[in-house]
């Protein structure tokens, strides 16, 4: 029987989680593979720390070189993360003509043009489906399932760290950093929590997704981020009352050739599917012009729901060294060939609903005030409440608008923003409901 080699650089949760699948499924992985598939090596620093599994003799290192230059290793499976030594190492592996595995959505999003580039060049595969969703069949459904389809749109709750926090203070009224606070406790924040409440491990995610959706180099640098920290239990209540509930979503849709890539907290209607996913679970709703649309829903993070989407690659790899094929399936869904510089719509130039808050001074005419600077500026409202618990003089005034421009949104901010009837900044929350259109 084939043997087929594997090199493991990294072994801390999800790292660990690969080796206990190949470990203790490995006659099962041989009976669906055809093939043995043989833990050759793992390098960490820390080698000595129990993991809770048994490692075959001689196959801990801290030599990652050892790892990315055996001749004898087919694959490597790069569970480092980071940007810095993950991609070094990568780019050594592929240029010694090795397989690659990777779950690094941050390296992929800010580097992935150069390293899908580089595997082409060298003929080896470089497979991503943990990048994106967890254990959640992403990357695949939309590289393979849905190949027939031109993708219009996805939006996605692709952090459970931030579904955690927004769920948290929902069903518990608390404030964003008490709800912080117990994800940390639980585990599911880390102790600097900027990358996932600042929204940006969602936009790497959303930055790879939009690549395979429309046939576009990553972009990165021109998604629009904003995270969750402003979020309050307030808000929250005012959007149940509206009919909406308010998620962390990555959001790309495609038209007249530009593409729009943001990540924002959102208000969508309690009856989208993706407003019932709770707690840490993660979701994803893609719109195909053959399918309709499909969701996606499973653990997006974890030491095995991960691993086992990392194992689902190494098997896709390994079943390609049988036959004797390699880039069978174009990594980034189209031949390279294909790939084009579509450009990012930029945040200014969008176009929905809004919702608004303001603190605004108990006196008469403070309503018309705020509305004629909004009619200044085209946006014309269709609901408008003045109600709630009033705070040092001030009142909630909350707002919905019809379709309006962010830009214009944006002006007609600032100008309330700097009135003497108006005690706070000024609260914005993007709308996505289809039938408000």
């Amino acid at each position: 029987m084939r043997q087929i080699n594997i090199g493991l650089l990294g072994c801390g949760t999800v790292g660990t989680g690969v080796a206990k699948l190949l470990i203790a499924n490995k006659n099962l992985l041989t009976a669906r593979v055809g093939a043995d598939l043989n833990l050759k090596w793992v390098a960490d620093i820390d080698i000595e720390t129990d993991r809770g599994l048994q490692f075959p003799a001689g196959v801990l290192t801290t030599d990652a070189q050892r790892v990315v230059t055996d001749p004898d290793v087919d694959m490597v499976i790069e569970m480092i993360g980071g940007e810095g030594i993950a991609k070094d190492l990568m780019l050594q592996a592929i240029n010694n003509g090795k397989h690659i595995v990777t779950a690094n959505k941050a390296l992929l999003a800010a580097h992935g043009n150069e390293l899908f580039a580089t595997a082409a060049q060298k003929r080896v595969d470089l497979a991503f489906e943990a990048s994106v969703g967890g254990c959640m069949p992403t990357i695949k459904s939309m590289r393979e399932s849905l190949v027939g389809n031109h993708i219009k749109s996805m939006s996605g709750i692709l952090n459970g760290t931030c579904n955690y926090i927004l769920s948290k203070i929902e069903d518990e009224g608390i404030p964003f950093k008490d709800a912080l606070a117990e994800a940390q406790r639980q585990g599911y924040a880390e102790a600097d929590p900027t990358l996932d409440v600042g929204g940006f491990d969602t936009a790497h995610k959303i930055a790879i997704l939009a690549a395979l959706a429309y046939g576009m180099e990553i972009n990165l640098k021109d998604v629009y981020i904003e995270g969750i920290s402003r979020i309050t239990p307030l808000d929250i209540d005012f959007a149940v009352q509206f009919g909406y509930r308010i998620k962390l979503l990555a959001i790309s849709k495609i038209q007249d050739n530009k593409v729009e890539a943001r990540v924002h907290p959102t208000m969508i209607p309690l009856k989208n599917l993706l407003a019932s996913i709770n707690g840490t679970v993660n979701a994803i709703s893609m719109s195909g012009d053959a399918v309709g649309d499909i969701l996606l829903y499973g653990r997006g993070a974890g030491m095995m729901p991960t691993a086992s989407a990392v194992v689902s690659d190494i098997v896709d790899i390994a079943r390609n060294i049988l036959s004797g094929t390699v880039r069978r399936v174009p990594p980034l869904s189209y031949q390279r060939e294909s790939i084009s510089r579509i450009p990012v719509l930029p945040i200014d130039d969008l176009v929905t609903h809004y919702y608004f808050r303001f603190a605004a001074l108990d006196r008469p005419g403070v309503l018309s005030k705020i509305s004629g600077i909004l009619g200044k500026y085209d946006i014309s409202l269709q609901s408008v409440q003045q109600k709630g618990r009033k705070t040092n003089g001030s009142v909630p005034l909350v707002m919905l608008s019809h379709r309006a421009k962010e830009a214009d949104v944006k002006r007609a901010l600032a100008e309330i923003r700097d009135l003497n009837v108006v005690s706070d900044e000024p609260v914005l929350i993007r709308i996505e409901d289809d039938e408000l259109d």
